[in-house]
């Protein structure tokens, strides 16, 4: 591979600040990528959401169907870039030796080298930008420095983007129990008891579990509810106000 000098319009803040979500950011980021590395013919972005990776993103035909074979036998190439924080080069599937039966996969898929990029190694948001390529050695004379840079940009602009997002989200989750502030009050009540909390602490609480049990604010304080009075909130408490 060689190193050549990085272009102008190479810049990951002014993807972000064309795009309005982080999922729009990040196929932006795998085209570009495809842009910089002309022999690839597909490039994904991988994420680890919840413990488990994840192709979040893909631009052309062949990048998902090889993450996620990657994910199936939890190993490969976009892994151990993502794991590792590493570059890794995979010049030629029908000789890679690396992560069992994989590359012959690869290889019967049409895929015969790769390159795989850390995104946000060491964090919370750590994944990988992974290129594939129908030709062996296709990345030899890859614009490495740009693609590297790519990666390395789109580590602090994945980490923004997710805090807009989440930031959008607890908005949401707002303005909802606002209008269904009646069993949601009740709720915060019983934790402000339990808990010994404030008003603040309580909806933060009951706003973690709706997140990690993937299951609606109000609904998760109507079983609160139900649980404690043996009783399920009447419809007009479970009614959105206007």
């Amino acid at each position: 591979m060689t190193d050549r000098p990085l272009p102008a319009a190479q810049d990951v803040t002014a993807l972000l600040l064309d795009t309005d979500t982080l999922d729009e950011f990040l196929q932006a980021l795998a085209q570009r990528a495809l842009e910089l590395a002309p022999a690839a013919d597909g490039c994904g972005v991988t994420m680890e959401r919840r413990g488990r990776p994840v192709t979040v993103s893909s631009a052309g035909a062949s990048a998902t169907k090889l993450d996620e074979a990657q994910y199936g036998q939890d190993d490969g190439p976009c892994l151990q870039a993502m794991r590792t924080g590493l570059t890794v080069d995979v010049p030629d599937t029908l000789s890679e030796k690396r992560w069992g039966g994989y590359p012959a996969y690869a290889a019967a898929c049409g895929a015969r080298s790769s390159l795989s990029l850390p995104i946000a190694p060491y964090t919370h948001t750590a994944g990988a930008l992974n290129l594939y390529a129908p030709v062996p050695y296709a990345f030899a004379d890859a614009d490495l420095t740009s693609l590297r840079l790519l990666a390395a940009q789109a580590t602090g602009a994945i980490e923004l983007a997710q805090r807009i997002a989440d930031a959008q989200q607890f908005t949401a989750d707002l303005q909802t129990a606002l209008k269904s502030r009646t069993v949601i009050d009740q709720a915060m009540g019983v934790l402000m008891g339990q808990q010994r909390c404030t008003a603040e602490e309580a909806f933060q609480i009951l706003r973690t579990a709706s997140q990690h049990r993937n299951t609606k604010l109000r609904d998760l304080c109507a079983e609160l509810i139900t649980g404690i009075t043996g009783r399920r909130p009447s419809d007009d408490e479970l009614r959105p106000r206007r």
